[in-house]
Parts: C-alpha cells; sequence; structure tokens
C-alpha cells in the first residue's frame, strides 16, 4: 500500500482533510455534527444545498472548512441504511472513499469514524473499513519512469495521498481486527501483480523462482518439479500443452501447515497458470491476445491464498498446487489430432489446443488426489470464453459435486462480494467429454455452446469418487476493464478473499 494506514483513539498528526459519515437521508453520525458545530454549521449547509446528497452508501460532498476546525477540507461520505451495514458494506465504504479523496486531492488525512449501532461492531466496521482503502490502494506502476522532470530538468516531487488515520474509540480492538484483513489484502496484491506482469518477465521457471523466494520466507513448504521431474512421474497432459515453448513447463507444490499435523488429510487448491496463451497452433485471433498474460489467474489466486494463510498464521492445513506453461505455436507444438496421455493414465484425443487449461489442471489435480489424499479440493482457471457468453463480467461460475461444499461456498462468496453462479454438472456433460479412439478428448461436441460445462465435466473424470470438489471458472472475473469498490481496473486477485473466508469459516 503506497499510503500509510493507522488507527488511532483521537485526532494527532494535522490533516489537511477530515472524512465524516452522514447516514440514510444526510442525517450526521456524532462526530461529524460535532465538526459541523465546530464549522459554525457550514456543513450541514452544504448537504442542504446539494440536494442530490441523500446520505446512500457512496454519496459525496466535499466542504471547505474555516481555519478553526483544523482542517482544510471535509469529505462527507454517505453509508446509507444503517440496517444494512454489515462488514463487506464497510469495505465498500472504504474503497469509495479512498477513490474521493484522491478526487480532491487529499494528501494527509483523518477519518472520524462512526458506526451506527444498527449495524456490525465499531472494532470489525473500522477494520473493514480500512481494508477497502487498502485493497484500492493499488497501482501497479513497476515499468513506470518515476521521476518526473519541470521546465529546467530538475526532479519534482509527486504530491498524493499520503497517511490516512481512523479515529475510533475502538481502535486497539480495530488494529487487532485489522491484522487478519491485511493478510487477505497483502495476498490480494500479491495475486493481481503476478497477473499484470508482463509474460516476457513471468514465464513457468520465472514464476516458480518468484514463489519460492516469496513464500518459503513465511514458512510455506515449497517444492518446484521441472519438466524432467514432470516426464519422470507422467504429467503427459501437462507436458503437451508447453511443448511449442521454448520455456518449459512447471509446477509449483505449496504446503502451508498451519496445524503441524503430520499425517492430517489437508485442503487442496488447485490453479490453472498458464502465463502465456496464443491457442497454438488453433491458434486465437490477433484482437485482444494481449489480455491472455492473464491465463494464470487461477494460479495467482491459489498462491494469493496461501500467502495470506501464512501472513494470518492461520491454524489449517491446506496444500496449493500450480500448473505453469506456455502454451505458444512452433514446430514442436502438440497438435489438433495428437493423442496425449494423462498422469492418471487416461488417453486424451486433443481436437484443439487451445482447450488447454484442463490439460494442464488434469495433471495436477491428478497428482494431488494421490500423493496428498486432500478432505476436499478447489480448482480455480480462466478456462472457458463460454462461461463469459453464460454470466458476464458480474459472476464466476462455480460446478460443484457436494451441496455442503456449495453452501459455504456461497456464504463466503456473499461475505467478500466474489460472487459465484453454481452451473450444472450433468451426467450428460460428462460423457459429451468421452471419445471413440480414446478415453477422453480435450473438447464437447457443441464447441462454444455449453463449453464451459462440458470443460467441468471433462475435470470430472479426474476426480476420485467420494471427494468433495469445486471448479470455479474465473475467466470473467480475474481481469476487469471496469472499477469496483475495492478493485481497480486490470487484475482483481479474484478468489483469494473467497478462499481465505471458506477456509478459516468452516475449516480451520
Amino acid at each position: 500500500m503506497s499510503t500509510s494506514l493507522s488507527f488511532a483513539k483521537s485526532p494527532k498528526a494535522k490533516s489537511d482533510t477530515v472524512v465524516v459519515f452522514a447516514a440514510d437521508k444526510g442525517k450526521l453520525l456524532p462526530q461529524a455534527a460535532a465538526l459541523d458545530k465546530k464549522a459554525g454549521g457550514l456543513i450541514s449547509a452544504a448537504l442542504e444545498a446539494r440536494t442530490s446528497f441523500k446520505g446512500k452508501h457512496g454519496d459525496v460532498v466535499a466542504v471547505i472548512l474555516p481555519k478553526g476546525t483544523g482542517y482544510k477540507q471535509a469529505l462527507v461520505f454517505g453509508l446509507g441504511d444503517p440496517k444494512k451495514l454489515d462488514a463487506l458494506t464497510y469495505e465498500n465504504a472504504g474503497g469509495k472513499t479512498f477513490v474521493a479523496l484522491k478526487g480532491i486531492a487529499a494528501g494527509s488525512v483523518t477519518v472520524l469514524f462512526d458506526a451506527p449501532k444498527e449495524g456490525a461492531k465499531e472494532a470489525e466496521a473500522a477494520a473493514a473499513y480500512a481494508s477497502g482503502l487498502r485493497l484500492r490502494d493499488y497501482n501497479f506502476d513497476k515499468y513506470k519512469t518515476k521521476a518526473k522532470k519541470d521546465k529546467n530538468g530538475d526532479s519534482k516531487k509527486t504530491e498524493g495521498l499520503k497517511d490516512i488515520t481512523i479515529v475510533t474509540p475502538a481502535n486497539t480492538a480495530a488494529t487487532k481486527s485489522y491484522v487478519e484483513y491485511d493478510a487477505i489484502a497483502d495476498g490480494v496484491v500479491f495475486a493481481r501483480d503476478l497477473v499484470t506482469e508482463a509474460p516476457n518477465v513471468l514465464y513457468p521457471e520465472s514464476y516458480a523462482d518468484i514463489l519460492v523466494k516469496q513464500l518459503k520466507p513465511l514458512g510455506v513448504q515449497v517444492e518446484v518439479l521441472d519438466e524432467k521431474k514432470m516426464a519422470k512421474l507422467g504429467f503427459g497432459a501437462h507436458l503437451a500443452v508447453g511443448m511449442g515453448s521454448i520455456r518449459p513447463p512447471r509446477v509449483v507444490i505449496m504446503r502451508w501447515n498451519g496445524t503441524s499435523k503430520k499425517n492430517g488429510k489437508p485442503l487442496a487448491l488447485v490453479g490453472k497458470g498458464v502465463t502465456f496463451d496464443t491457442g497454438g497452433i488453433s491458434i486465437k485471433p490477433a484482437a485482444g491476445m494481449e489480455d491472455m498474460k492473464m491465463d494464470m489467474g487461477g494460479s495467482a489466486a491459489v498462491v494469493g491464498a496461501i500467502r495470506a494463510f501464512a501472513k494470518a498464521k492461520a491454524k489449517v492445513d491446506v496444500i496449493g498446487i500450480v500448473g505453469l506453461a506456455e502454451n505458444m505455436p512452433s514446430d514442436r507444438s502438440y497438435r489438433p489430432a495428437d493423442i496425449i496421455t494423462s498422469l492418471s493414465g487416461k488417453t486424451i484425443e486433443v481436437l484443439n489446443t487451445d482447450a488447454e487449461g484442463r490439460l494442464v489442471l488434469c495433471d495436477a489435480l491428478t497428482y494431488v488426489q494421490n500423493t496428498y489424499k486432500p478432505s476436499m479440493i478447489i480448482d480455480l482457471a480462466t478456462l472457458t470464453g463460454a462461461i463469459m457468453v453464460a454470466l458476464g463480467y458480474e459472476y464466476a461460475g462455480a460446478f460443484v459435486n457436494d451441496d455442503k461444499l456449495w453452501s459455504q461456498l456461497e456464504k463466503a462468496s456473499k461475505d467478500t462480494g466474489e460472487k459465484l453462479w453454481r452451473m450444472p454438472l450433468d451426467q450428460a456433460y460428462r460423457d459429451e467429454m468421452t471419445n471413440n479412439v480414446t478415453d477422453l478428448k480435450n473438447l464437447g461436441n457443441q464447441g462454444r455452446y455449453g463449453g464451459a460445462c462440458s470443460a467441468a465435466g471433462f475435470l470430472e473424470h479426474f476426480i476420485e469418487d467420494g471427494t468433495p470438489w469445486a471448479h470455479l471458472d474465473i475467466a470473467a472475473t480475474a481481469w476487469m476493464k471496469s472499477e469496483k469498490a475495492t478493485v481497480p481496473k486490470g487484475a482483481t486477485g479474484f478468489g483469494v478473499r473467497l478462499l481465505y473466508r471458506l477456509v478459516l469459516d468452516n475449516y480451520a
């Protein structure tokens, strides 16, 4: 986070901007009312003049303040109906506040935090609000020339939002509660950075190196399988995808052993990590192909969640496995009509080399089940364009073979705002992926029609009977072209918060 964030019991350092809150119908909350009185009624007068301000969630008004108040300007933020103020609403409020503060060129900010009695408790509300600020404060500027010059060629100091202090009587409890939120946000930011990174910088080998460097110091056990180990073990489907690239595939296994149990059954998170997807021999259209650097968004969600567990020292045992490959066309590429043998032993006829993600995932799913015997599996993948046709950009598709697991996912989805829509896992889709000359084929009979469902049906062939499993197709939600309250345009880190909440609420 580029902006310093802290909690305090009372205002300390001088700030140029103060944030205060109003409820539905524009009613100022206690600290806002006290500041208004100090300002001679200027705030309430400004709200009356701005008839568009109703105190609804996200309504904002900026007010210039007199010197005696100690601030240059106030930002009045509408929280909306107090009865609807849960943690997620406060988190969204924090994100929207951050955008508004940038819009009025705030530098140093004091937030006079008020939580109506009807909503979440003040400490939790303040921590969630801070989380929203942290999640929205994201900008991937690694490759920008930071030093700007004036007309004389001298470096100019850049102005910006420097620090935010949240003032609340529950500051101690809020600080403690924020520790977990901060760990989750750290995982989200890590995932966003990975997805945004350029494909000539992030490729299977370099990606694996980053994970070793970033996760091992946090206590995560990290093992990397190179192409020789993969071939020896039998990762035939995964290796086929990477054949066309000069950069060979990798598998990275991450273990967070938060309970210190040696022989327990861990949870398993599996991510598709195709660091760039041209489509291979079945090449994609040129328009928009630059977006295919985000085809490793599922793997980013898994590693972001593992990082969050480790940062929070979560009392859970989780295995994260990511299959990394680059899908390129060349004289070495796998082709339509090729027959490959997966790690499970099942043979697969390749009908389209752009249906590659399921080939990477099927070997990873087999490996994690054979090696660790997990109690539950969730895989995440930017798998199909068909899911975007079905659901647009608002929801990820969830294919779940266990009603209890779905109910857990559904609650985590509502609590985090990372929306899921349950899709059908039907025997018809499973049957569609069987083949005459091989056990399976990698493309269904109907092309894009029901393509997300048949892709899930393909993966289901690699799930052992009785194992609770969910496949999340996040093709539409890993990268956004329009912003949301806590998510700027671009990489979203979708899945990190969802996975963390699901695991901590149900398996810790």
